[in-house]
């Protein structure tokens, strides 16, 4: 790896150029990832304890409930925690390989305290129920905006540094940088299209298979290129730094990096396997999630490999105790993550706690370990000082490594444990176990196990945080580090193909973009432009405006975090929940709901299942209808009214994203909802259940009893 500490042959003191390193950008970013992780870790640890026993729901308040928290959780996991950990390896990783100061300090601060305010504006929207729905992607549209603005205010320093460098080769790290920026603004851009209803209310552009496909593939390569590539770039910075040796194979990088990059984005079709996505794009999505192996794998062996020679000194140092682990969980995750494309495996392990275990191997493990390892790195550094304790950080990685372990094997467990109830029949050809509540109930140990093992992890964050604070305040901060560097010569004879491009960060960035795009665009414009890859049923029609504000109310309680609408061709679904899902069925879903996990029964055919009245009482007090329930009780939907101010304006934005209400229904809109809302009423006052045609209850039970109804009506009803 070349850096500032190497001497600078055949150059003069004349031709020698002095200038200084941001320091305070870096203990900045540092600070706020150690912040904002813990507190994502004490929303996950809330979260795991609800789903362990509902009482921790914390008397039932609105925004405390999981479907309101499980969306903070994530996002202040990946963009928080991971986010800001990442830009502190950037600020101090990037001057430093190219020997220039980063291009604009104010930038660096719009930057910083850009992205704090993001967060804190998450903070307060979520546990609101503002959110799109789409997972990993939940904040609104004006958080969205600030997101795209803050992230080309980051790219825009980052590339402009490299424009003005003196170091003339890009190293390893910074091409994982740019491919990082680059990736995520296309990403983040596609999948938040959107038509604003209100200032925290908005609709998804796509529809149905086209947003369930639109949204795991931002929904993956969110994980691939904001939570991979750019923590690779520091895998490749920080490794060789605190091993004190350079990286193993700079060849094997090169192509770790280009096959990575170019293969991970045709991969997120594999989280939609056995759904009504066409068949082509699932297949595509094994194939190249099977390929990835290679290029994942060649990245962990280069890091692990850059250790040889220095075991001992693994065995005596936390930093690199941490790293390795990081890499290992990396290692460990990209196996695991192939294999589960793999339609035998799928079958098994999708909407299941399986999915959970391999995600927190990931995030606890790779980003998590890489994250405490390069901060426990950089402290000594920017302070000029030893770490606090050795003996501390040492504490810590067992504690972590601990946490990972109770963490994710009762996860494992509960997925083979749900997933073998769900499909298990009876010798008489019945299922097993036909309440789906069987199924939960026996895996409620596991839950607890899982909270222990967040809570160990936690408890090593809060240590690693005092190490970090004793270390901090233990020396002086190094503002601005001083450097020196020759000015950057003209040309240069490039000897092998690859470095004219590793010369080149304009070129580079757009081979890259070049590189991501391919993959998306040959498994979008199929579905876009083929009418048969998205067909409709004749029977299929518009929600009507009561069951779309019942629909707001399902996505802002978060309640597609535990139910799926997607029923697959298995023998074991079909006698559960009904017939399997079309295609069809969601052409007028804006956004999807098919879920990714079953903490609950799947929706899609609940409609008609039950009376209006349990419905009432199930979200009233769900122990009532299903006793042993681990589903918190929603009190206020029987008490708040919903508005039918916007009801107009939502038909017309409706039709403007093609659902094909009839010209000027907004004029009568208002009354249908409440003529159902009457019907709902009088039905449910007829059982006992004393409410009002406008309560979100009743809005809800209408969107629940159409889920399902209009396909059970098509039968064997040709699809046109």
């Amino acid at each position: 790896m070349i850096d500032n500490e190497q001497q600078h042959k055949g150059t003069t003191s004349a031709n020698i150029e002095h200038f200084a390193y941001d320091n305070v950008i870096v203990k900045n970013f540092a600070i706020a990832t150690m912040f904002w992780g813990v507190a994502g870790m004490v929303v996950g640890l809330l979260i795991a304890l609800q789903l362990a026993n509902p009482i921790f729901n914390l008397g039932e308040i609105s925004w405390l409930t999981f479907g309101r928290l499980r969306p903070l959780h994530t996002n202040a996991v990946i963009f928080a925690f991971v986010g800001n950990g990442m830009f502190a390896g950037v600020y101090y990783s990037l001057p430093r390989l190219v020997k220039a100061r980063m291009y604009s300090d104010l930038l660096g601060k719009v930057h910083f305290w850009g992205w704090q305010l993001i967060i804190l504006a998450a903070l307060i929207t979520l546990p609101l129920g503002f959110t799109q729905g789409k997972e990993y992607a939940e904040l609104e549209w004006p958080i969205d905006i600030a997101i795209a603005v803050i992230w080309v205010v980051f790219g825009l320093n980052m590339i402009m540094t490299l424009v003005k460098r003196r170091e003339r080769h890009l190293y390893v790290a910074i091409w994982f940088y740019l491919a990082t920026f680059v990736t995520v603004a296309v990403l983040h851009i596609v999948n938040s299209l959107s038509l604003p209803l209100s200032l925290f209310n908005s609709y998804s552009v796509f529809a149905g298979v086209q947003d369930a496909l639109v949204q795991w593939w931002y929904g993956h390569n969110a994980v691939a290129f904001f939570l991979t590539t750019p923590y690779l770039g520091l895998m490749y910075y920080f490794v060789p730094k605190a091993a004190n040796r350079p990286v193993y194979s700079y060849r094997l990088s090169i192509i770790h990096f280009w096959s990575l990059i170019f293969i991970y984005i045709w991969a997120g079709p594999h989280h939609l396997l056995y759904t009504a996505l066409p068949d082509w794009a699932q297949s595509l999505g094994t194939v190249f999630s099977v390929m990835l192996i290679a290029p994942s794998w060649g990245g962990m062996l280069n890091g692990l490999l850059t250790l040889r020679g220095a075991w001992d000194k693994v065995r005596t140092e936390p930093i690199l105790k941490f790293m390795v682990v990081a890499l290992t969980a990396y290692g460990m995750a990209t196996f695991e993550g192939p294999m589960l494309s793999f339609k035998n495996v799928n079958a098994i392990t999708h909407y299941t706690d399986w999915t959970i275990a391999h995600v927190h191997v990931g995030a606890l493990g790779w980003n998590g370990f890489l994250t405490f390892g390069v901060l426990y790195w950089l402290f000594p550094k920017i302070y000029r000082t030893k770490l606090h304790s050795l003996k501390l950080a040492n504490v810590h990685f067992w504690l972590g490594t601990l946490g990972i372990v109770f963490y994710v094997v009762p996860m494992y467990w509960a997925g083979l444990v749900q997933s073998l109830m769900w499909k298990e029949f009876t010798p008489e050809g019945f299922l097993k176990y036909p309440n789906f509540l069987e199924t939960v109930t026996q895996i409620v140990p596991m839950y607890a196990l899982r909270a222990f093992g967040g809570l160990l992890y936690l408890v090593g964050a809060l240590i690693a945080a005092y190490n970090y604070y004793k270390t901090a305040i233990s020396g002086n901060l190094l503002r601005d580090e001083e450097a020196s560097a020759p000015p950057l010569q003209g040309t240069h004879k490039v000897k092998r193909w690859h470095e004219w491009i590793e010369a080149r960060p304009i070129q580079m960035t757009i081979l890259s973009t070049i590189a991501i795009s391919i993959g998306g665009l040959v498994e979008f414009l199929p579905t876009y432009l083929v009418e048969e890859n998205t067909p409709t049923i004749s029977t299929v029609k518009p929600y009507t405006p009561l069951e779309l504000k019942g629909r707001d109310i399902y996505i802002r309680e978060g309640c597609y975090l535990c139910h799926s609408q997607m029923i697959r061709p298995f023998r074991s679904e079909t006698e559960r929940y009904g017939p399997y899902s079309k295609s069809g069925e969601f052409v007028y879903d804006h956004p999807f709901q098919w879920g990714s996990k079953r903490t609950g029964p799947d929706l899609a055919r609940v409609g008609g299942k039950y009376p209006d009245s349990w419905h009432y009482n199930h979200m009233l007090d769900p122990g009532s209808m299903s006793p042993g329930s681990i589903m918190p009780s929603y009190p206020w939907l029987l008490e708040d009214d919903i508005s039918v101010d916007d009801v107009p304006a939502q038909i017309s934005l409706m039709r403007n994203l093609g659902v094909p209400y009839e010209e000027g229904y907004e004029d009568k809109a208002v009354s249908d909802l409440d003529k159902q809302g009457k019907e709902i009423t009088e039905s449910l006052i007829n059982d006992g259940a004393d409410t009002a045609p406008r309560k979100e209850i009743v809005a809800l039970i209408a969107y629940l009893q159409r889920l399902g109804v209009d396909a059970g009506k098509a039968n064997d009803v040709p699809l046109k």
